[in-house]
């Protein structure tokens, strides 16, 4: 539906500006003279502008924490009884991002022009993503949006938990790792070459060792360098739109699924995201169909995207979901078992939440096992770098002392 600006005069003679979805200018001043609202201007919205706000959206990522508030608080309030359109009143005077309280007030506005909150929020999709909007629709036409608000509150915390655990375990060997690049700098650029020096005016012969170490520090500080570094960012950069492509996506996907150590715990997280999402759909009362659709989306896997998409094609068929995921390849067959069972049964919702929670524990098991197994290898590595550079550092000086006293 078109969007259209307006500026006009409210009924106590205040000036108002803001912007109204209708079939056509029309409709748009109908609307705002429903309100009792005088409109002075009314002017469509061009498709540049909109792919400008578009633009800056994508900038501007949304907070995730911001949005679980707003999530939280919208579930409470609707909860309590309180309108939808008085909800988000209440929370654009409460939300401190200047940003979020523009599209919330957008989203007001479009609501009470009669607009549904799904479609509104569909424009947001820097801040609502498809499951969002997909679960509020449902929420919108089951006449349960409190409770759709409350299950994505928790989807989204479950899915932040599962997140941070994985940064958890990557910061301390990310520090050790950055801490040994900057004193491999500083020794090979700055220590090494001055006594080098010194040692060489001295008319001393340097071990080659050290010779070694200062080839380095030259290399390091050379323009050399900067060529090397313009190489990796065209390298990373020409992955990265392979990898946006489709068969890059399929061939990035399938080599990290076959990494010897952690293929298995990314195809765990693939198939506990599955599981989570496609169980939280379905008991947010969305067909199967539509689920998988949504599921598809969103499941950051290019071969589980594939699978899913034939599981629904099979579903509009009239036939089972199990086997296409048994046969991509990903989800084991004890799992893809699992899945048929609760079909079969009528549990689906159930078995799918069972299989993530089971999938999520043992997730955060191999994460701990290999963060505590990689943290000593990276301190043996860089201590054994470190020793070496100070070797190569120390041995000229206790050569040079050792002449002078003789």
């Amino acid at each position: 539906m078109p969007r259209y600006s307006y500026t006009a005069i409210a009924a106590d003679g205040k000036k108002l500006k803001g912007a109204i979805a209708a079939e056509n200018s029309y409709a748009a001043r109908k609307q705002l003279r429903a309100r009792s609202i005088h409109p002075t201007s009314v002017t469509e919205v061009s498709s540049s502008i909109r792919r400008r706000v578009a633009l800056l959206s994508f900038i501007s990522k949304g907070s995730k924490s911001q949005i679980i508030d707003f999530t939280k608080q919208m579930a409470t309030l609707l909860d309590s009884g309180i309108k939808l359109t008085e909800s988000l009143s209440v929370l654009t005077m409460q939300t401190s991002d200047v940003r979020l309280k523009n599209a919330i007030t957008d989203i007001r506005d479009r609501v009470i022009t009669g607009e549904s909150l799904a479609d509104a929020l569909k424009d947001y999709g820097n801040y609502f993503d498809v499951i969002y909007v997909s679960m509020v629709r449902v929420g919108e036409v089951t006449g349960t949006l409190a409770q759709s608000f409350a299950t994505i509150s928790s989807f989204m915390e479950k899915r932040r938990r599962v997140e941070s655990k994985v940064l958890t375990a990557m910061i301390y060997p990310i520090v050790l790792i950055l801490f040994c690049i900057v004193a491999i700098l500083i020794l090979t650029t700055k220590v090494i070459p001055t006594i080098g020096e010194q040692i060489e005016r001295a008319g001393q012969e340097l071990p080659w060792i050290t010779n070694r170490m200062m080839d380095v520090g030259f290399i390091l500080t050379s323009w050399w360098v900067l060529v090397v570094i313009a190489a990796m960012f065209a390298i990373v950069w020409s992955l990265r739109k392979f990898f946006k492509t489709e068969r890059g996506a399929y061939l990035r996907d399938k080599f990290l699924l076959s990494l010897p150590i952690f293929g298995p715990l990314i195809k765990q997280r693939v198939i506990s995201r599955f599981a989570s999402t496609l169980s939280t759909l379905l008991s947010s009362g969305l067909s199967m169909a539509e689920s998988l659709r949504v599921v598809a989306e969103v499941t950051g896997n290019s071969l589980m995207k594939k699978a899913v998409q034939q599981s629904r094609e099979r579903i509009l068929a009239g036939a089972d979901i199990a086997t296409p995921l048994r046969d991509s390849g990903i989800i084991d067959p004890a799992i893809a078992h699992m899945v048929a069972v609760g079909e079969k049964s009528g549990e689906l919702e159930t078995m799918l939440k069972s299989i993530s929670d089971n999938l999520e524990a043992s997730t955060d098991v191999v994460i701990e096992r290999l963060s505590a197994a990689i943290e000593p290898i990276i301190i043996i590595f860089m201590a054994g770098i470190i020793g070496l550079i100070a070797y190569a550092t120390i041995l000229p000086i206790l050569k040079i002392s050792a002449v002078q006293l003789k």
